[in-house]
């Protein structure tokens, strides 16, 4: 056990988002994940701003938060996993049942390092972590 305390934060609406990053600073957080979820998704830029507002290093999974001023994102693809709904989408309308489509997991991932966040929390990011980053923001 390296002694990693993780404390599970949950929030649902924006005030809750703002509340959950005033309770990391109370709680000396040295990093915050942020779950999968469409409603995060849809607030990237609220994350971003708290994010650098607590000076807390933050991961997601798309790599549009890191373009927006986020840390690092590491998950699929949103760009092929939207071709991939096309695609389905595009099956079903032609008369495909889509019973009959196979379920399909993302093959992409990315992972997506912004070293001017980085910078800016004054973090050093491994060389070995930039050296597997499909980007790195400059």
């Amino acid at each position: 056990m390296k002694g990693v305390r993780l404390q599970i934060l949950n929030a649902s609406t924006e005030s809750e988002i703002d509340a959950a990053f005033a309770a990391l600073a109370d709680l000396h957080a040295d990093a915050l994940i942020v779950g999968d979820s469409v409603f995060f998704t849809a607030r990237r830029e609220q994350l971003v701003a708290l994010a650098s507002r607590y000076a807390v290093p933050v991961i997601e999974r798309w790599r549009e938060f890191t373009v927006s001023g986020g840390l690092i994102s590491y998950g699929p693809s949103l760009t092929d996993t939207n071709r991939q709904l096309g695609i389905y989408a595009g099956k079903i309308l032609n008369g495909a049942k889509p019973a009959d489509l196979p379920v399909q997991q993302p093959t992409t991932f990315e992972l997506v390092v912004n070293l001017k966040t980085a910078k800016a929390l004054a973090l050093t990011v491994p060389p070995s972590i930039l050296a597997r980053a499909d980007e790195v923001i400059e």
